[in-house]
């Protein structure tokens, strides 16, 4: 948790009230970002994102797997987080871990869907090689190496970025006559094929400090919060995912509201997205 005096909390709580933000931002404005990609040569995509002081790793490593018997059409996705201790004094010891679980769960609702894989904002189908037979299995490492807040969408962003990174194998199938047999597969050394991301939607942390709400929150400004509802939104304006965290309640016309504001937001937020994903490639 943040210590704060009585002063400093009134004075962040105030500034928000008028609109000006302890760094002199306005209440939806986010820090700078910067944004490297193929910083981890090993993965087959890889991404850094810093927002303010809050730095974050995402990596991507595609294996040949076995689609499931109830989805055999679609390919699989799993998302897992890890806190580095060093990245805050609340990161040692339990705190990490239960840090790292909800980040984890929040990022597979909002970029996969529901457990049938509806509402997916990650095509699942596009990962499929032979339907019931063989699929690619994507694996998102998320690391968070610095923390200043509004964790969740910078790692949405680092994902985002890293999958726009992400390069898959060509991959040549032989089919045997019998249907029951496994198809003979041969994975390219050399061939590439460049993931989709046009679907992949960014996440949006409306924060809510009194009677207002703030985007990418600081982690002084999120200790002040009554409430924060994260709105994953992809280029169409459509809403992909939803989670809530914080103890207090929320009108539904308030939620609506947030939910538009988010949409807004996520335009602008996307925009600088693409602009600084186009200068770390020709940067690499």
């Amino acid at each position: 948790m943040v210590g704060l005096s009585e002063g400093e909390k009134h004075f962040i709580r105030g500034g928000i009230a008028q609109d000006l933000r302890a760094d002199g931002r306005r209440r939806l404005q986010f820090r700078a970002m910067s944004v490297e990609t193929g910083v981890i040569p090993q993965a087959n995509g890889s991404a850094r994102v810093r927002l303010g002081s809050t730095e974050v790793i995402a990596s991507v490593k595609a294996e040949l797997g076995k689609p499931s018997i109830l989805h055999p059409d679609k390919g699989k996705v799993s998302i897992f987080v890890d806190c580095s201790p060093t990245a805050a004094p609340m990161f040692e010891g339990r705190g990490s871990e239960d840090l790292s679980a909800e980040l984890s769960v929040a990022l597979q609702r909002c970029l996969l869907g529901g457990k049938s894989g509806a509402g997916a904002a990650i095509d699942l189908s596009s990962l499929i090689v032979v339907d019931g037979k063989v699929c690619w299995d994507l694996y998102i490492d998320g690391l968070v190496v610095s923390s200043d807040g509004n964790l969740l969408d910078a790692l949405a962003a680092a994902i985002k970025v890293a999958l726009s990174d992400t390069g898959i194998p060509r991959v040549n199938v032989s089919l045997s006559a019998a249907t029951d047999e496994e198809p003979e597969v041969d994975v390219s050394d050399d061939e590439f094929l460049q993931f989709d991301t046009s679907s992949v939607p960014v996440i949006v942390t409306l924060t809510k400090v009194g009677k207002h709400y703030i985007v990418d929150a600081t982690s002084e400004e999120e200790s002040q919060m009554s409430s924060a509802v994260s709105v994953s939104v992809n280029r169409h304006r459509q809403i992909c995912g939803l989670t809530k965290r914080g103890g207090a309640g929320l009108d539904a016309s308030v939620i609506f509201d947030m939910i538009s504001v988010a949409k807004h937001v996520s335009q602008q937020f996307m925009s600088v997205l693409d602009s600084d994903i186009a200068a770390a490639e020709e940067a690499e």
